[in-house]
């Protein structure tokens, strides 16, 4: 029984949160009505919509482990159980004529929740060890991100649709991911009339992400072969991700408790930031201001509170798994609600954005990004990582590298400035640029 209580007191502390966005005082009432038809319309309330999340991840999970084809490829059990649950949806939809509409309202806070554990993990002290390869590959990635976007536009311009449809193909569903995605999504269906916005960019993610897992691999390897290149002998079993600086405790309600309490400070920073940015003329989703203020706390609090570096959750199990866990469920409820009925006028703009945005991103790989990088191993591994970073998302990227580094060995240098320029710096760099497409249109 001993052993069980860390893991009880880990569950009641995920269900809490969660249980914010439902009436105490009237569970048993909303529980008995979170389902409910009318007009067509099947409505699914906040607390079956997070109970259907966490049944579509794991139905992902069950369909990956039967499929060596999506093991493969990398695709994340959200992804591939929410699918699965929107095309069911789909079926009922031109079968029995029954739509099929969540409440998402809890999904947005696990939104925030995911941006700020990134935000709390990001490290000042791990730029200069990235150094001048670190800035060389994040100024590569802003000015792909400049033509990622005028090439969605372009298209969508050429297909006689509104430029900002073309924008929801660029770097809000590509570069951002299906994250960024969902949270612009409302102010492209709200403030420009694209009422389809969700479901535009949540598919060009989608299929952005397994474009990208098909495009890293191949890449390196055909760079490693051509140029016959080795991995450097003194980078010989290296500990991609080691802290050694930290102790890293296992998982208790303590530490977990650590992790929320960051959390929920870094988001109340982040709110205070995005009203005083709201107040100077710049509107941003919460989830980036929340992101900025994790970075100033992670790199704050443990620096002038010396009593604080021996807990500080930054890097801990604890934070690693609530990034998960609110990953997970979230892009687990934003694709099972994907209505796919509503994209099938749009079939053949989205297609000829996804074909020419992909032979793009692999031309300015291989014949830039890896020059650029040195033309060494290095290079061809930074190039399996930045496939991820163009199409996909940061654990695309990791995957990509990962996979090529355990075939041919290992990449320090990869495995420092990718991440740093996927998760660091992109989300922050894409929100501004976002806002500067929208405000030229």
């Amino acid at each position: 029984m001993t052993k069980l209580k860390p893991l009880m007191t880990l569950l009641a502390l995920i269900l809490i949160p969660l249980s914010l966005f439902l009436s105490g005082s009237v569970m048993a009432t909303e529980v008995r009505s979170s389902i409910d038809m009318e007009s067509g319309i099947m409505h699914i309330g906040p607390f079956m919509a997070v109970t259907t999340g966490i049944l579509v991840l794991f139905l992902g999970r069950w369909l990956i482990q039967r499929s060596p084809l999506l093991r493969d490829y990398n695709i994340p059990e959200a992804v591939v159980g929410g699918l699965f649950f929107a095309l069911f949806s789909a079926l009922m939809y031109f079968s029995v004529d029954i739509a099929i509409d969540f409440d998402l309202g809890a999904r947005d806070f696990l939104l925030v929740y995911f941006f700020t554990t990134i935000g709390l993990n990001a490290k000042l002290s791990d730029l200069i060890e990235g150094g001048k390869p670190l800035a060389l590959l994040l100024i590569l990635t802003i000015g792909y991100m400049f033509i990622q976007n005028i090439t969605g536009i372009s298209i969508a311009t050429a297909f006689g649709l509104a430029p900002q449809t073309g924008l929801l193909g660029g770097t809000v569903s590509l570069i951002g991911g299906h994250g960024t995605a969902i949270a612009w999504s409302p102010i492209f269906r709200d403030e420009y009339g694209i009422e389809n916005a969700m479901e535009i960019g949540i598919a060009c993610a989608t299929f952005g992400l397994i474009l990208a897992s098909t495009m890293g691999g191949p890449i390196a390897k055909y760079l490693i072969t051509k140029n016959k290149l080795e991995a450097p002998a003194e980078t010989e079993g290296f500990d991609v991700g080691a802290a050694s600086e930290q102790e890293h405790y296992g998982i208790d309600y303590i530490s977990f408790l650590r992790a929320i309490y960051a959390i929920h400070l870094s988001i109340i920073l982040g709110v205070f930031i995005n009203e005083g940015l709201e107040a100077a003329g710049l509107k941003l989703p919460l989830f980036v201001t929340s992101l900025f203020a994790g970075i100033i706390l992670a790199n704050s609090v443990p620096r002038v509170i010396k009593r604080t570096r021996r807990w500080w959750p930054s890097r801990t199990l604890s934070m690693a798994l609530i990034a998960d866990l609110s990953l997970g469920i979230f892009l687990a409820m934003s694709l099972m609600s994907m209505q796919l009925w509503t994209l099938i006028d749009l079939a053949g703009p989205i297609l000829t954005i996804l074909v020419a945005q992909f032979l793009i991103a692999g031309s300015i790989t291989l014949f830039i990004v890896f020059r650029a990088m040195g033309s060494n191993y290095d290079a061809a591994v930074i190039c399996s990582g930045f496939g991820g970073i163009t199409l996909g998302s940061t654990a695309t990227a990791m995957a990509n590298m990962t996979a090529v580094t355990q075939r041919y060995g290992p990449s320090r240098l990869a495995f420092i400035i990718v991440p740093l320029v996927c998760a660091f710096f992109i989300d922050i760099v894409n929100a501004f640029m976002i806002k500067f497409f929208l405000s030229v249109l």
